[in-house]
C-alpha cells in the first residue's frame, strides 16, 4: 500500500476495473435488454453501481471476517474468477449463465450482476491487497462515469466500433484481464 492520491495507482486501479466491469464488451447485451425491455434507465443503473462497489470496498473486509476468510484467500478466490471471466472473453465460451431478462433491467441484472457483479466484487477486495483505498474510490468513480456514458451512448458506440470491433475489444480486455489474473494470483500465493 503506498500513498493516497497516487495518480499511477488511479490508473491502475481504474484500468482494472473497466476491464473487469467490461462494459464495451458488454453493448451487444445492453442492446438486447434495451429491445426486450423497451427501455433501459442509465442513471439508476449507474448510481445502483457506484453504491454497490463503494459498498463493498468498505464492508466487504466484515462480510469476509464473518465468514472466517481473509483478503489474501479472496484474492486468490478472486484471482480464479477473473481468469475464467478472461477465458469467456478470449474463447468466446460462456461459464458464468445470466437468468432470463425481466421486464426492468435497469437494477436487475444490468447493474448487477451485469456490470457490478461478483467478479467485480472479487476485484474490489483483491485490489484492496494492493492499492490504497482512496485510489481505488476514484478508480470506481471514474468507471460509474464510463458506464453511464456507454449506457447513454450504446447505439453510437454499436455504430462506431461495428460488430468485428467490438469482437476485437473484448478480446483485448480478455487478455489483460487474464494477466491480471495471474499477477493477483502470484501476489497472494507467493510464487
Amino acid at each position: 500500500m503506498s500513498k493516497m492520491f497516487d495518480i499511477k495507482q488511479i490508473v491502475s486501479v481504474t484500468m482494472i476495473l473497466f476491464a473487469i466491469i467490461d462494459i464495451l464488451g458488454t453493448i451487444p447485451i445492453i442492446i438486447d435488454m434495451r429491445k426486450k425491455a423497451g427501455h433501459i434507465e442509465s442513471e439508476k443503473a449507474s448510481l445502483t453501481v457506484l453504491v454497490l462497489m463503494i459498498i463493498f470496498l468498505f464492508v466487504g473486509d466484515e462480510l469476509l471476517a464473518i465468514i472466517g476468510l481473509d483478503i489474501a484467500s479472496f484474492a486468490i478466490a478472486g484471482s480464479l474468477v477473473i481468469f475464467f471471466i478472461a477465458m469467456e472473453m478470449i474463447l468466446g465460451i460462456t461459464f458464468f449463465k445470466e437468468d432470463d431478462i425481466p421486464q426492468s433491467v435497469s437494477i436487475v441484472p444490468l447493474a448487477f450482476p451485469l456490470i457490478a457483479g461478483a467478479g467485480t466484487m472479487t476485484t474490489l477486495l483483491s485490489l484492496k491487497s494492493q492499492y490504497a483505498t482512496p485510489n481505488i474510490v476514484v478508480g470506481i468513480v471514474l468507471n460509474t462515469i464510463i458506464v453511464y456514458i456507454v449506457l447513454k451512448n450504446t447505439y453510437r458506440l454499436e455504430k462506431l466500433f461495428g460488430k468485428t470491433g467490438l469482437i476485437v475489444l473484448r478480446k483485448a480486455f480478455g487478455v489483460i484481464l487474464l494477466a491480471i489474473a495471474i499477477k493477483l494470483f502470484r501476489s497472494n500465493t507467493g510464487l
